[in-house]
């Protein structure tokens, strides 16, 4: 099973082209031509993940889990944003990309660059990867390669492990042609009888739940693997006794897995999710990747059976499903990954002498406390805030917002335990959350189960914030206390995720959080807020007022600069305002990990904006955004995207206080470092690396993870 929220692609709802609403208050002065297609920015963010695979700079096993990643991610493309397309192709609802070109010219060009992408990462993993493991004694072999007692090990392991599982299924007159999985793994075998001469075929999936990588004995102290499916195409003899095998073939179908749920408020809306989770398997299909052996015979019968055209079929060099690699993780070789990361305590949550665990509530109340993840620990940091508050017999409520978290999440278990101690706990769990939302249901059943007051947010909005609210007795008044995150409150990604978190007992940004917990529980309707932008009234609102007052100060003579950190930026009246403030002299600096529909150093209009892209070890996921002149930070949930800012609630949390601002400004600092590897946007949509060869390189996330290494 694939974690989407560790690959996390930001790939957006499948029908957020609102181009209409996007072009509420569109600037007729700037000129036409100033976005970037927004599917192409997102291939090219997946290449940028491809780059890195190709880097011999980096570990190997590393590179192996890089090309592992860019497969997982140009399926989610496919299920989502291409499946997207197609229906609203279909259906006539489509509109004009946001560079205003006709849907089937978009869907042409995102289909011939993905399948230019995928053959580059072929050529990848056959030509980079696959040669520098076996240099490091990891040996992916074939079977016609290895010797005979290899084989006889291998036909015992068939004969035990293997054969049993398998389901040969046949197509003829009495058996019709069947369901073909979504991103299951699939041969094709065609069969001659014996009797009667004639031809048939049959498909025969290659089990999913089995090891892509079947380990063959070691010899001399290297490690030697066989795919799974080149194990079973060389004993199909065995699945068709009497039969003369002709042909075999590996292929895989895509199918649509979008999930839309039309809410009502006489809906019950785990219900209507879990049917629409049934419909998801059966989608209809939209690409068909095929090894480039396949015979015209096969592929005709495929495309007439799946009814799938020409312009959906991938032929590539096999092994297909390279997100297979992942498997290799498992391989004991510390030496061919990154040297292992051990977060540190954040200074305020330290223990002192005594060596007891700190006391959350104290440090917090004493001052706010900025974390940084994964570089300072979210365990002895958010996950102790939440599992003390359970545990303290002083906190009266506990109020929570759970977009994702993990399988076995102490997040969960901590607020069942506060249920079960008679604490009011209220949370709003987001059962929309794409591609986990059977995951959210289940945990969703065991915290009401548990006695929390379980909430599925506001019809028609997915409720993405980061928000965490302990209400708590001291003497004889009540206190709260607040987190508020750009991450998931999920303990596994917060090892992978770089994300920040301010903990506070503000009293102003506690009435905001009751606020906001009254709107998402309730019938309240607030959309104004002391400390925070709220999505869909006042994210998108709040930044463009602050980017207009960057934009006069710096007419004024103030040196303006903006600064953004996101994963994506897409948002065309952000954009204009960004335009707006660099025709104004603001200098503005953005660094975006995905899809960025911005045009940066264009004459005119962009020639004060450098647009960079960091990716790595960690993925790049906290948005910040620094108002310079108007001396403004800002952290928060939400990118600047349509589903962000109209379709989600999302919390920005304005950061005061100095010493924290200027933690958040060392992350810019670092990050636009002349030295910092990184890629940097041109204005034609070209990605460039940086620094060029030759010139001295500095790692980002290195940098961070020393500059929290507290004494």
């Amino acid at each position: 099973m694939i974690d989407h929220e560790i690959l996390d692609t930001g790939l957006g709802d499948g029908d957020d082209d609102d181009f209409d609403a996007a072009f509420e208050g569109y600037d007729a002065q700037l000129p036409e031509g100033r976005y970037l297609d927004r599917e192409l920015s997102w291939l090219a963010f997946n290449q940028r993940v491809l780059e890195l695979a190709e880097d011999d700079s980096l570990p190997v096993l590393e590179r192996a889990n890089f090309l592992a990643i860019f497969a997982s991610n140009l399926d989610e493309f496919f299920m989502v944003r291409v499946a997207g397309l197609k229906r609203r192709i279909v259906t006539g609802l489509a509109v004009p990309s946001n560079i205003g070109r006709a849907p089937g010219e978009v869907l042409a060009d995102i289909s011939a660059e993905a399948y230019r992408l995928q053959l580059r990462h072929a050529e990848a993993w056959q030509g980079l990867v696959r040669p520098a493991l076996a240099e490091k004694g990891i040996h992916i072999v074939t079977w016609e390669s290895l010797p005979d007692d290899d084989k006889s090990r291998l036909n015992d392991y068939f004969q035990l492990q293997i054969f049993p599982v398998l389901m040969p299924l046949a197509v003829d007159p009495a058996h019709p042609f069947p369901y073909i999985s979504g991103l299951s793994l699939n041969l094709s075998v065609r069969i001659r009888n014996a009797k009667t001469g004639r031809q048939e075929f049959a498909r025969l999936k290659v089990p999913p739940m089995l090891p892509r990588f079947v380990p063959v004995s070691n010899g001399d102290g290297d490690l030697r693997f066989i795919t799974l499916e080149d194990l079973i195409s060389n004993h199909l003899d065995e699945l068709f006794p009497g039969m003369e095998i002709l042909d075999h073939h590996t292929f895989r179908l895509t199918r649509n897995e979008d999930v839309v749920v039309e809410e009502d408020e006489t809906e019950n809306l785990i219900q209507a999710l879990e049917a629409e989770l049934l419909r998801r398997r059966f989608g209809p299909p939209i690409r068909l990747e095929i090894t480039d052996d396949m015979d015209d015979v096969t592929l005709d019968l495929l495309l007439r059976e799946l009814d799938i055209t020409d312009q959906e079929v991938y032929r590539l060099p096999g092994p297909l499903d390279l997100r297979g690699l992942f498997d290799l993780s498992r391989v004991d070789r510390p030496d061919l990954r990154y040297p292992p990361h051990l977060p540190t305590t954040a200074v305020a949550f330290q223990p002192g002498d005594s060596n007891e665990r700190s006391d959350i509530f104290k440090a917090i109340g004493k001052a706010d406390v900025l974390v940084h993840h994964p570089y300072e620990s979210f365990a002895t940091s958010v996950q102790a805030f939440i599992e003390q508050a359970a545990a303290d017999p002083n906190v009266l409520a506990i109020k929570q917002t759970l977009y994702r978290t993990s399988g076995d999440s102490p997040i969960v278990n901590a607020l069942i335990d506060a249920a079960e101690a008679g604490k009011q706990v209220v949370a709003l769990v987001e059962i929309k959350a794409r591609f986990d939302e059977q995951a959210n249901i289940t945990w969703a059943r065991k915290l009401e189960q548990a006695g929390v007051h379980v909430v599925y947010g506001l019809i028609g909005l997915k409720t993405h914030c980061k928000t965490c609210l302990v209400v708590r007795r001291e003497g004889s008044t009540i206190r709260r206390y607040c987190h508020i995150g750009t991450g998931n409150y999920n303990p596994k990604t917060a090892r992978l995720y770089e994300d920040v978190g301010l903990l506070t007992a503000a009293p102003d940004i506690g009435a905001d959080l009751t606020d906001l917990f009254n709107s998402l529980t309730g019938y309240s309707r607030k959309v104004s807020y002391r400390n925070l932008l709220v999505a869909p009234h006042s994210v998108r609102k709040g930044i463009i007022e602050r980017i207009e007052r960057e934009a006069e100060a710096t007419r004024g003579g103030a040196d303006g600069r903006i600064r953004l950190k996101m994963n994506a930026l897409v948002d065309e009246q952000v954009i204009d305002a960004l335009y707006r403030a660099s025709q104004a002299g603001v200098r503005v600096e953005v660094v975006v990990r995905g899809i960025c529909a911005l045009r940066p150093g264009a004459p005119g209009f962009s020639e004060n904006i450098v647009v960079r892209s960091i990716l790595g070890r960690f993925l790049e996921h906290s948005r910040i955004i620094h108002f310079s002149a108007i001396n403004e930070f800002w952290i928060g949930s939400a990118d600047m995207m349509h589903r962000n800012l109209d379709r989600r609630v999302e919390v920005m949390a304005q950061v005061k206080e100095p010493r924290l601002t200027a933690q958040l400004d060392d992350v810019f600092e670092s990050a636009m470092d002349p030295a910092t590897r990184c890629w940097e946007l041109g204005a034609d949509g070209h990605w460039t690396a940086l620094p060029a060869e030759g010139q001295s390189v500095r790692d980002h996330q290195a940098s961070m993870m020393e500059k929290h290494r507290h004494p």
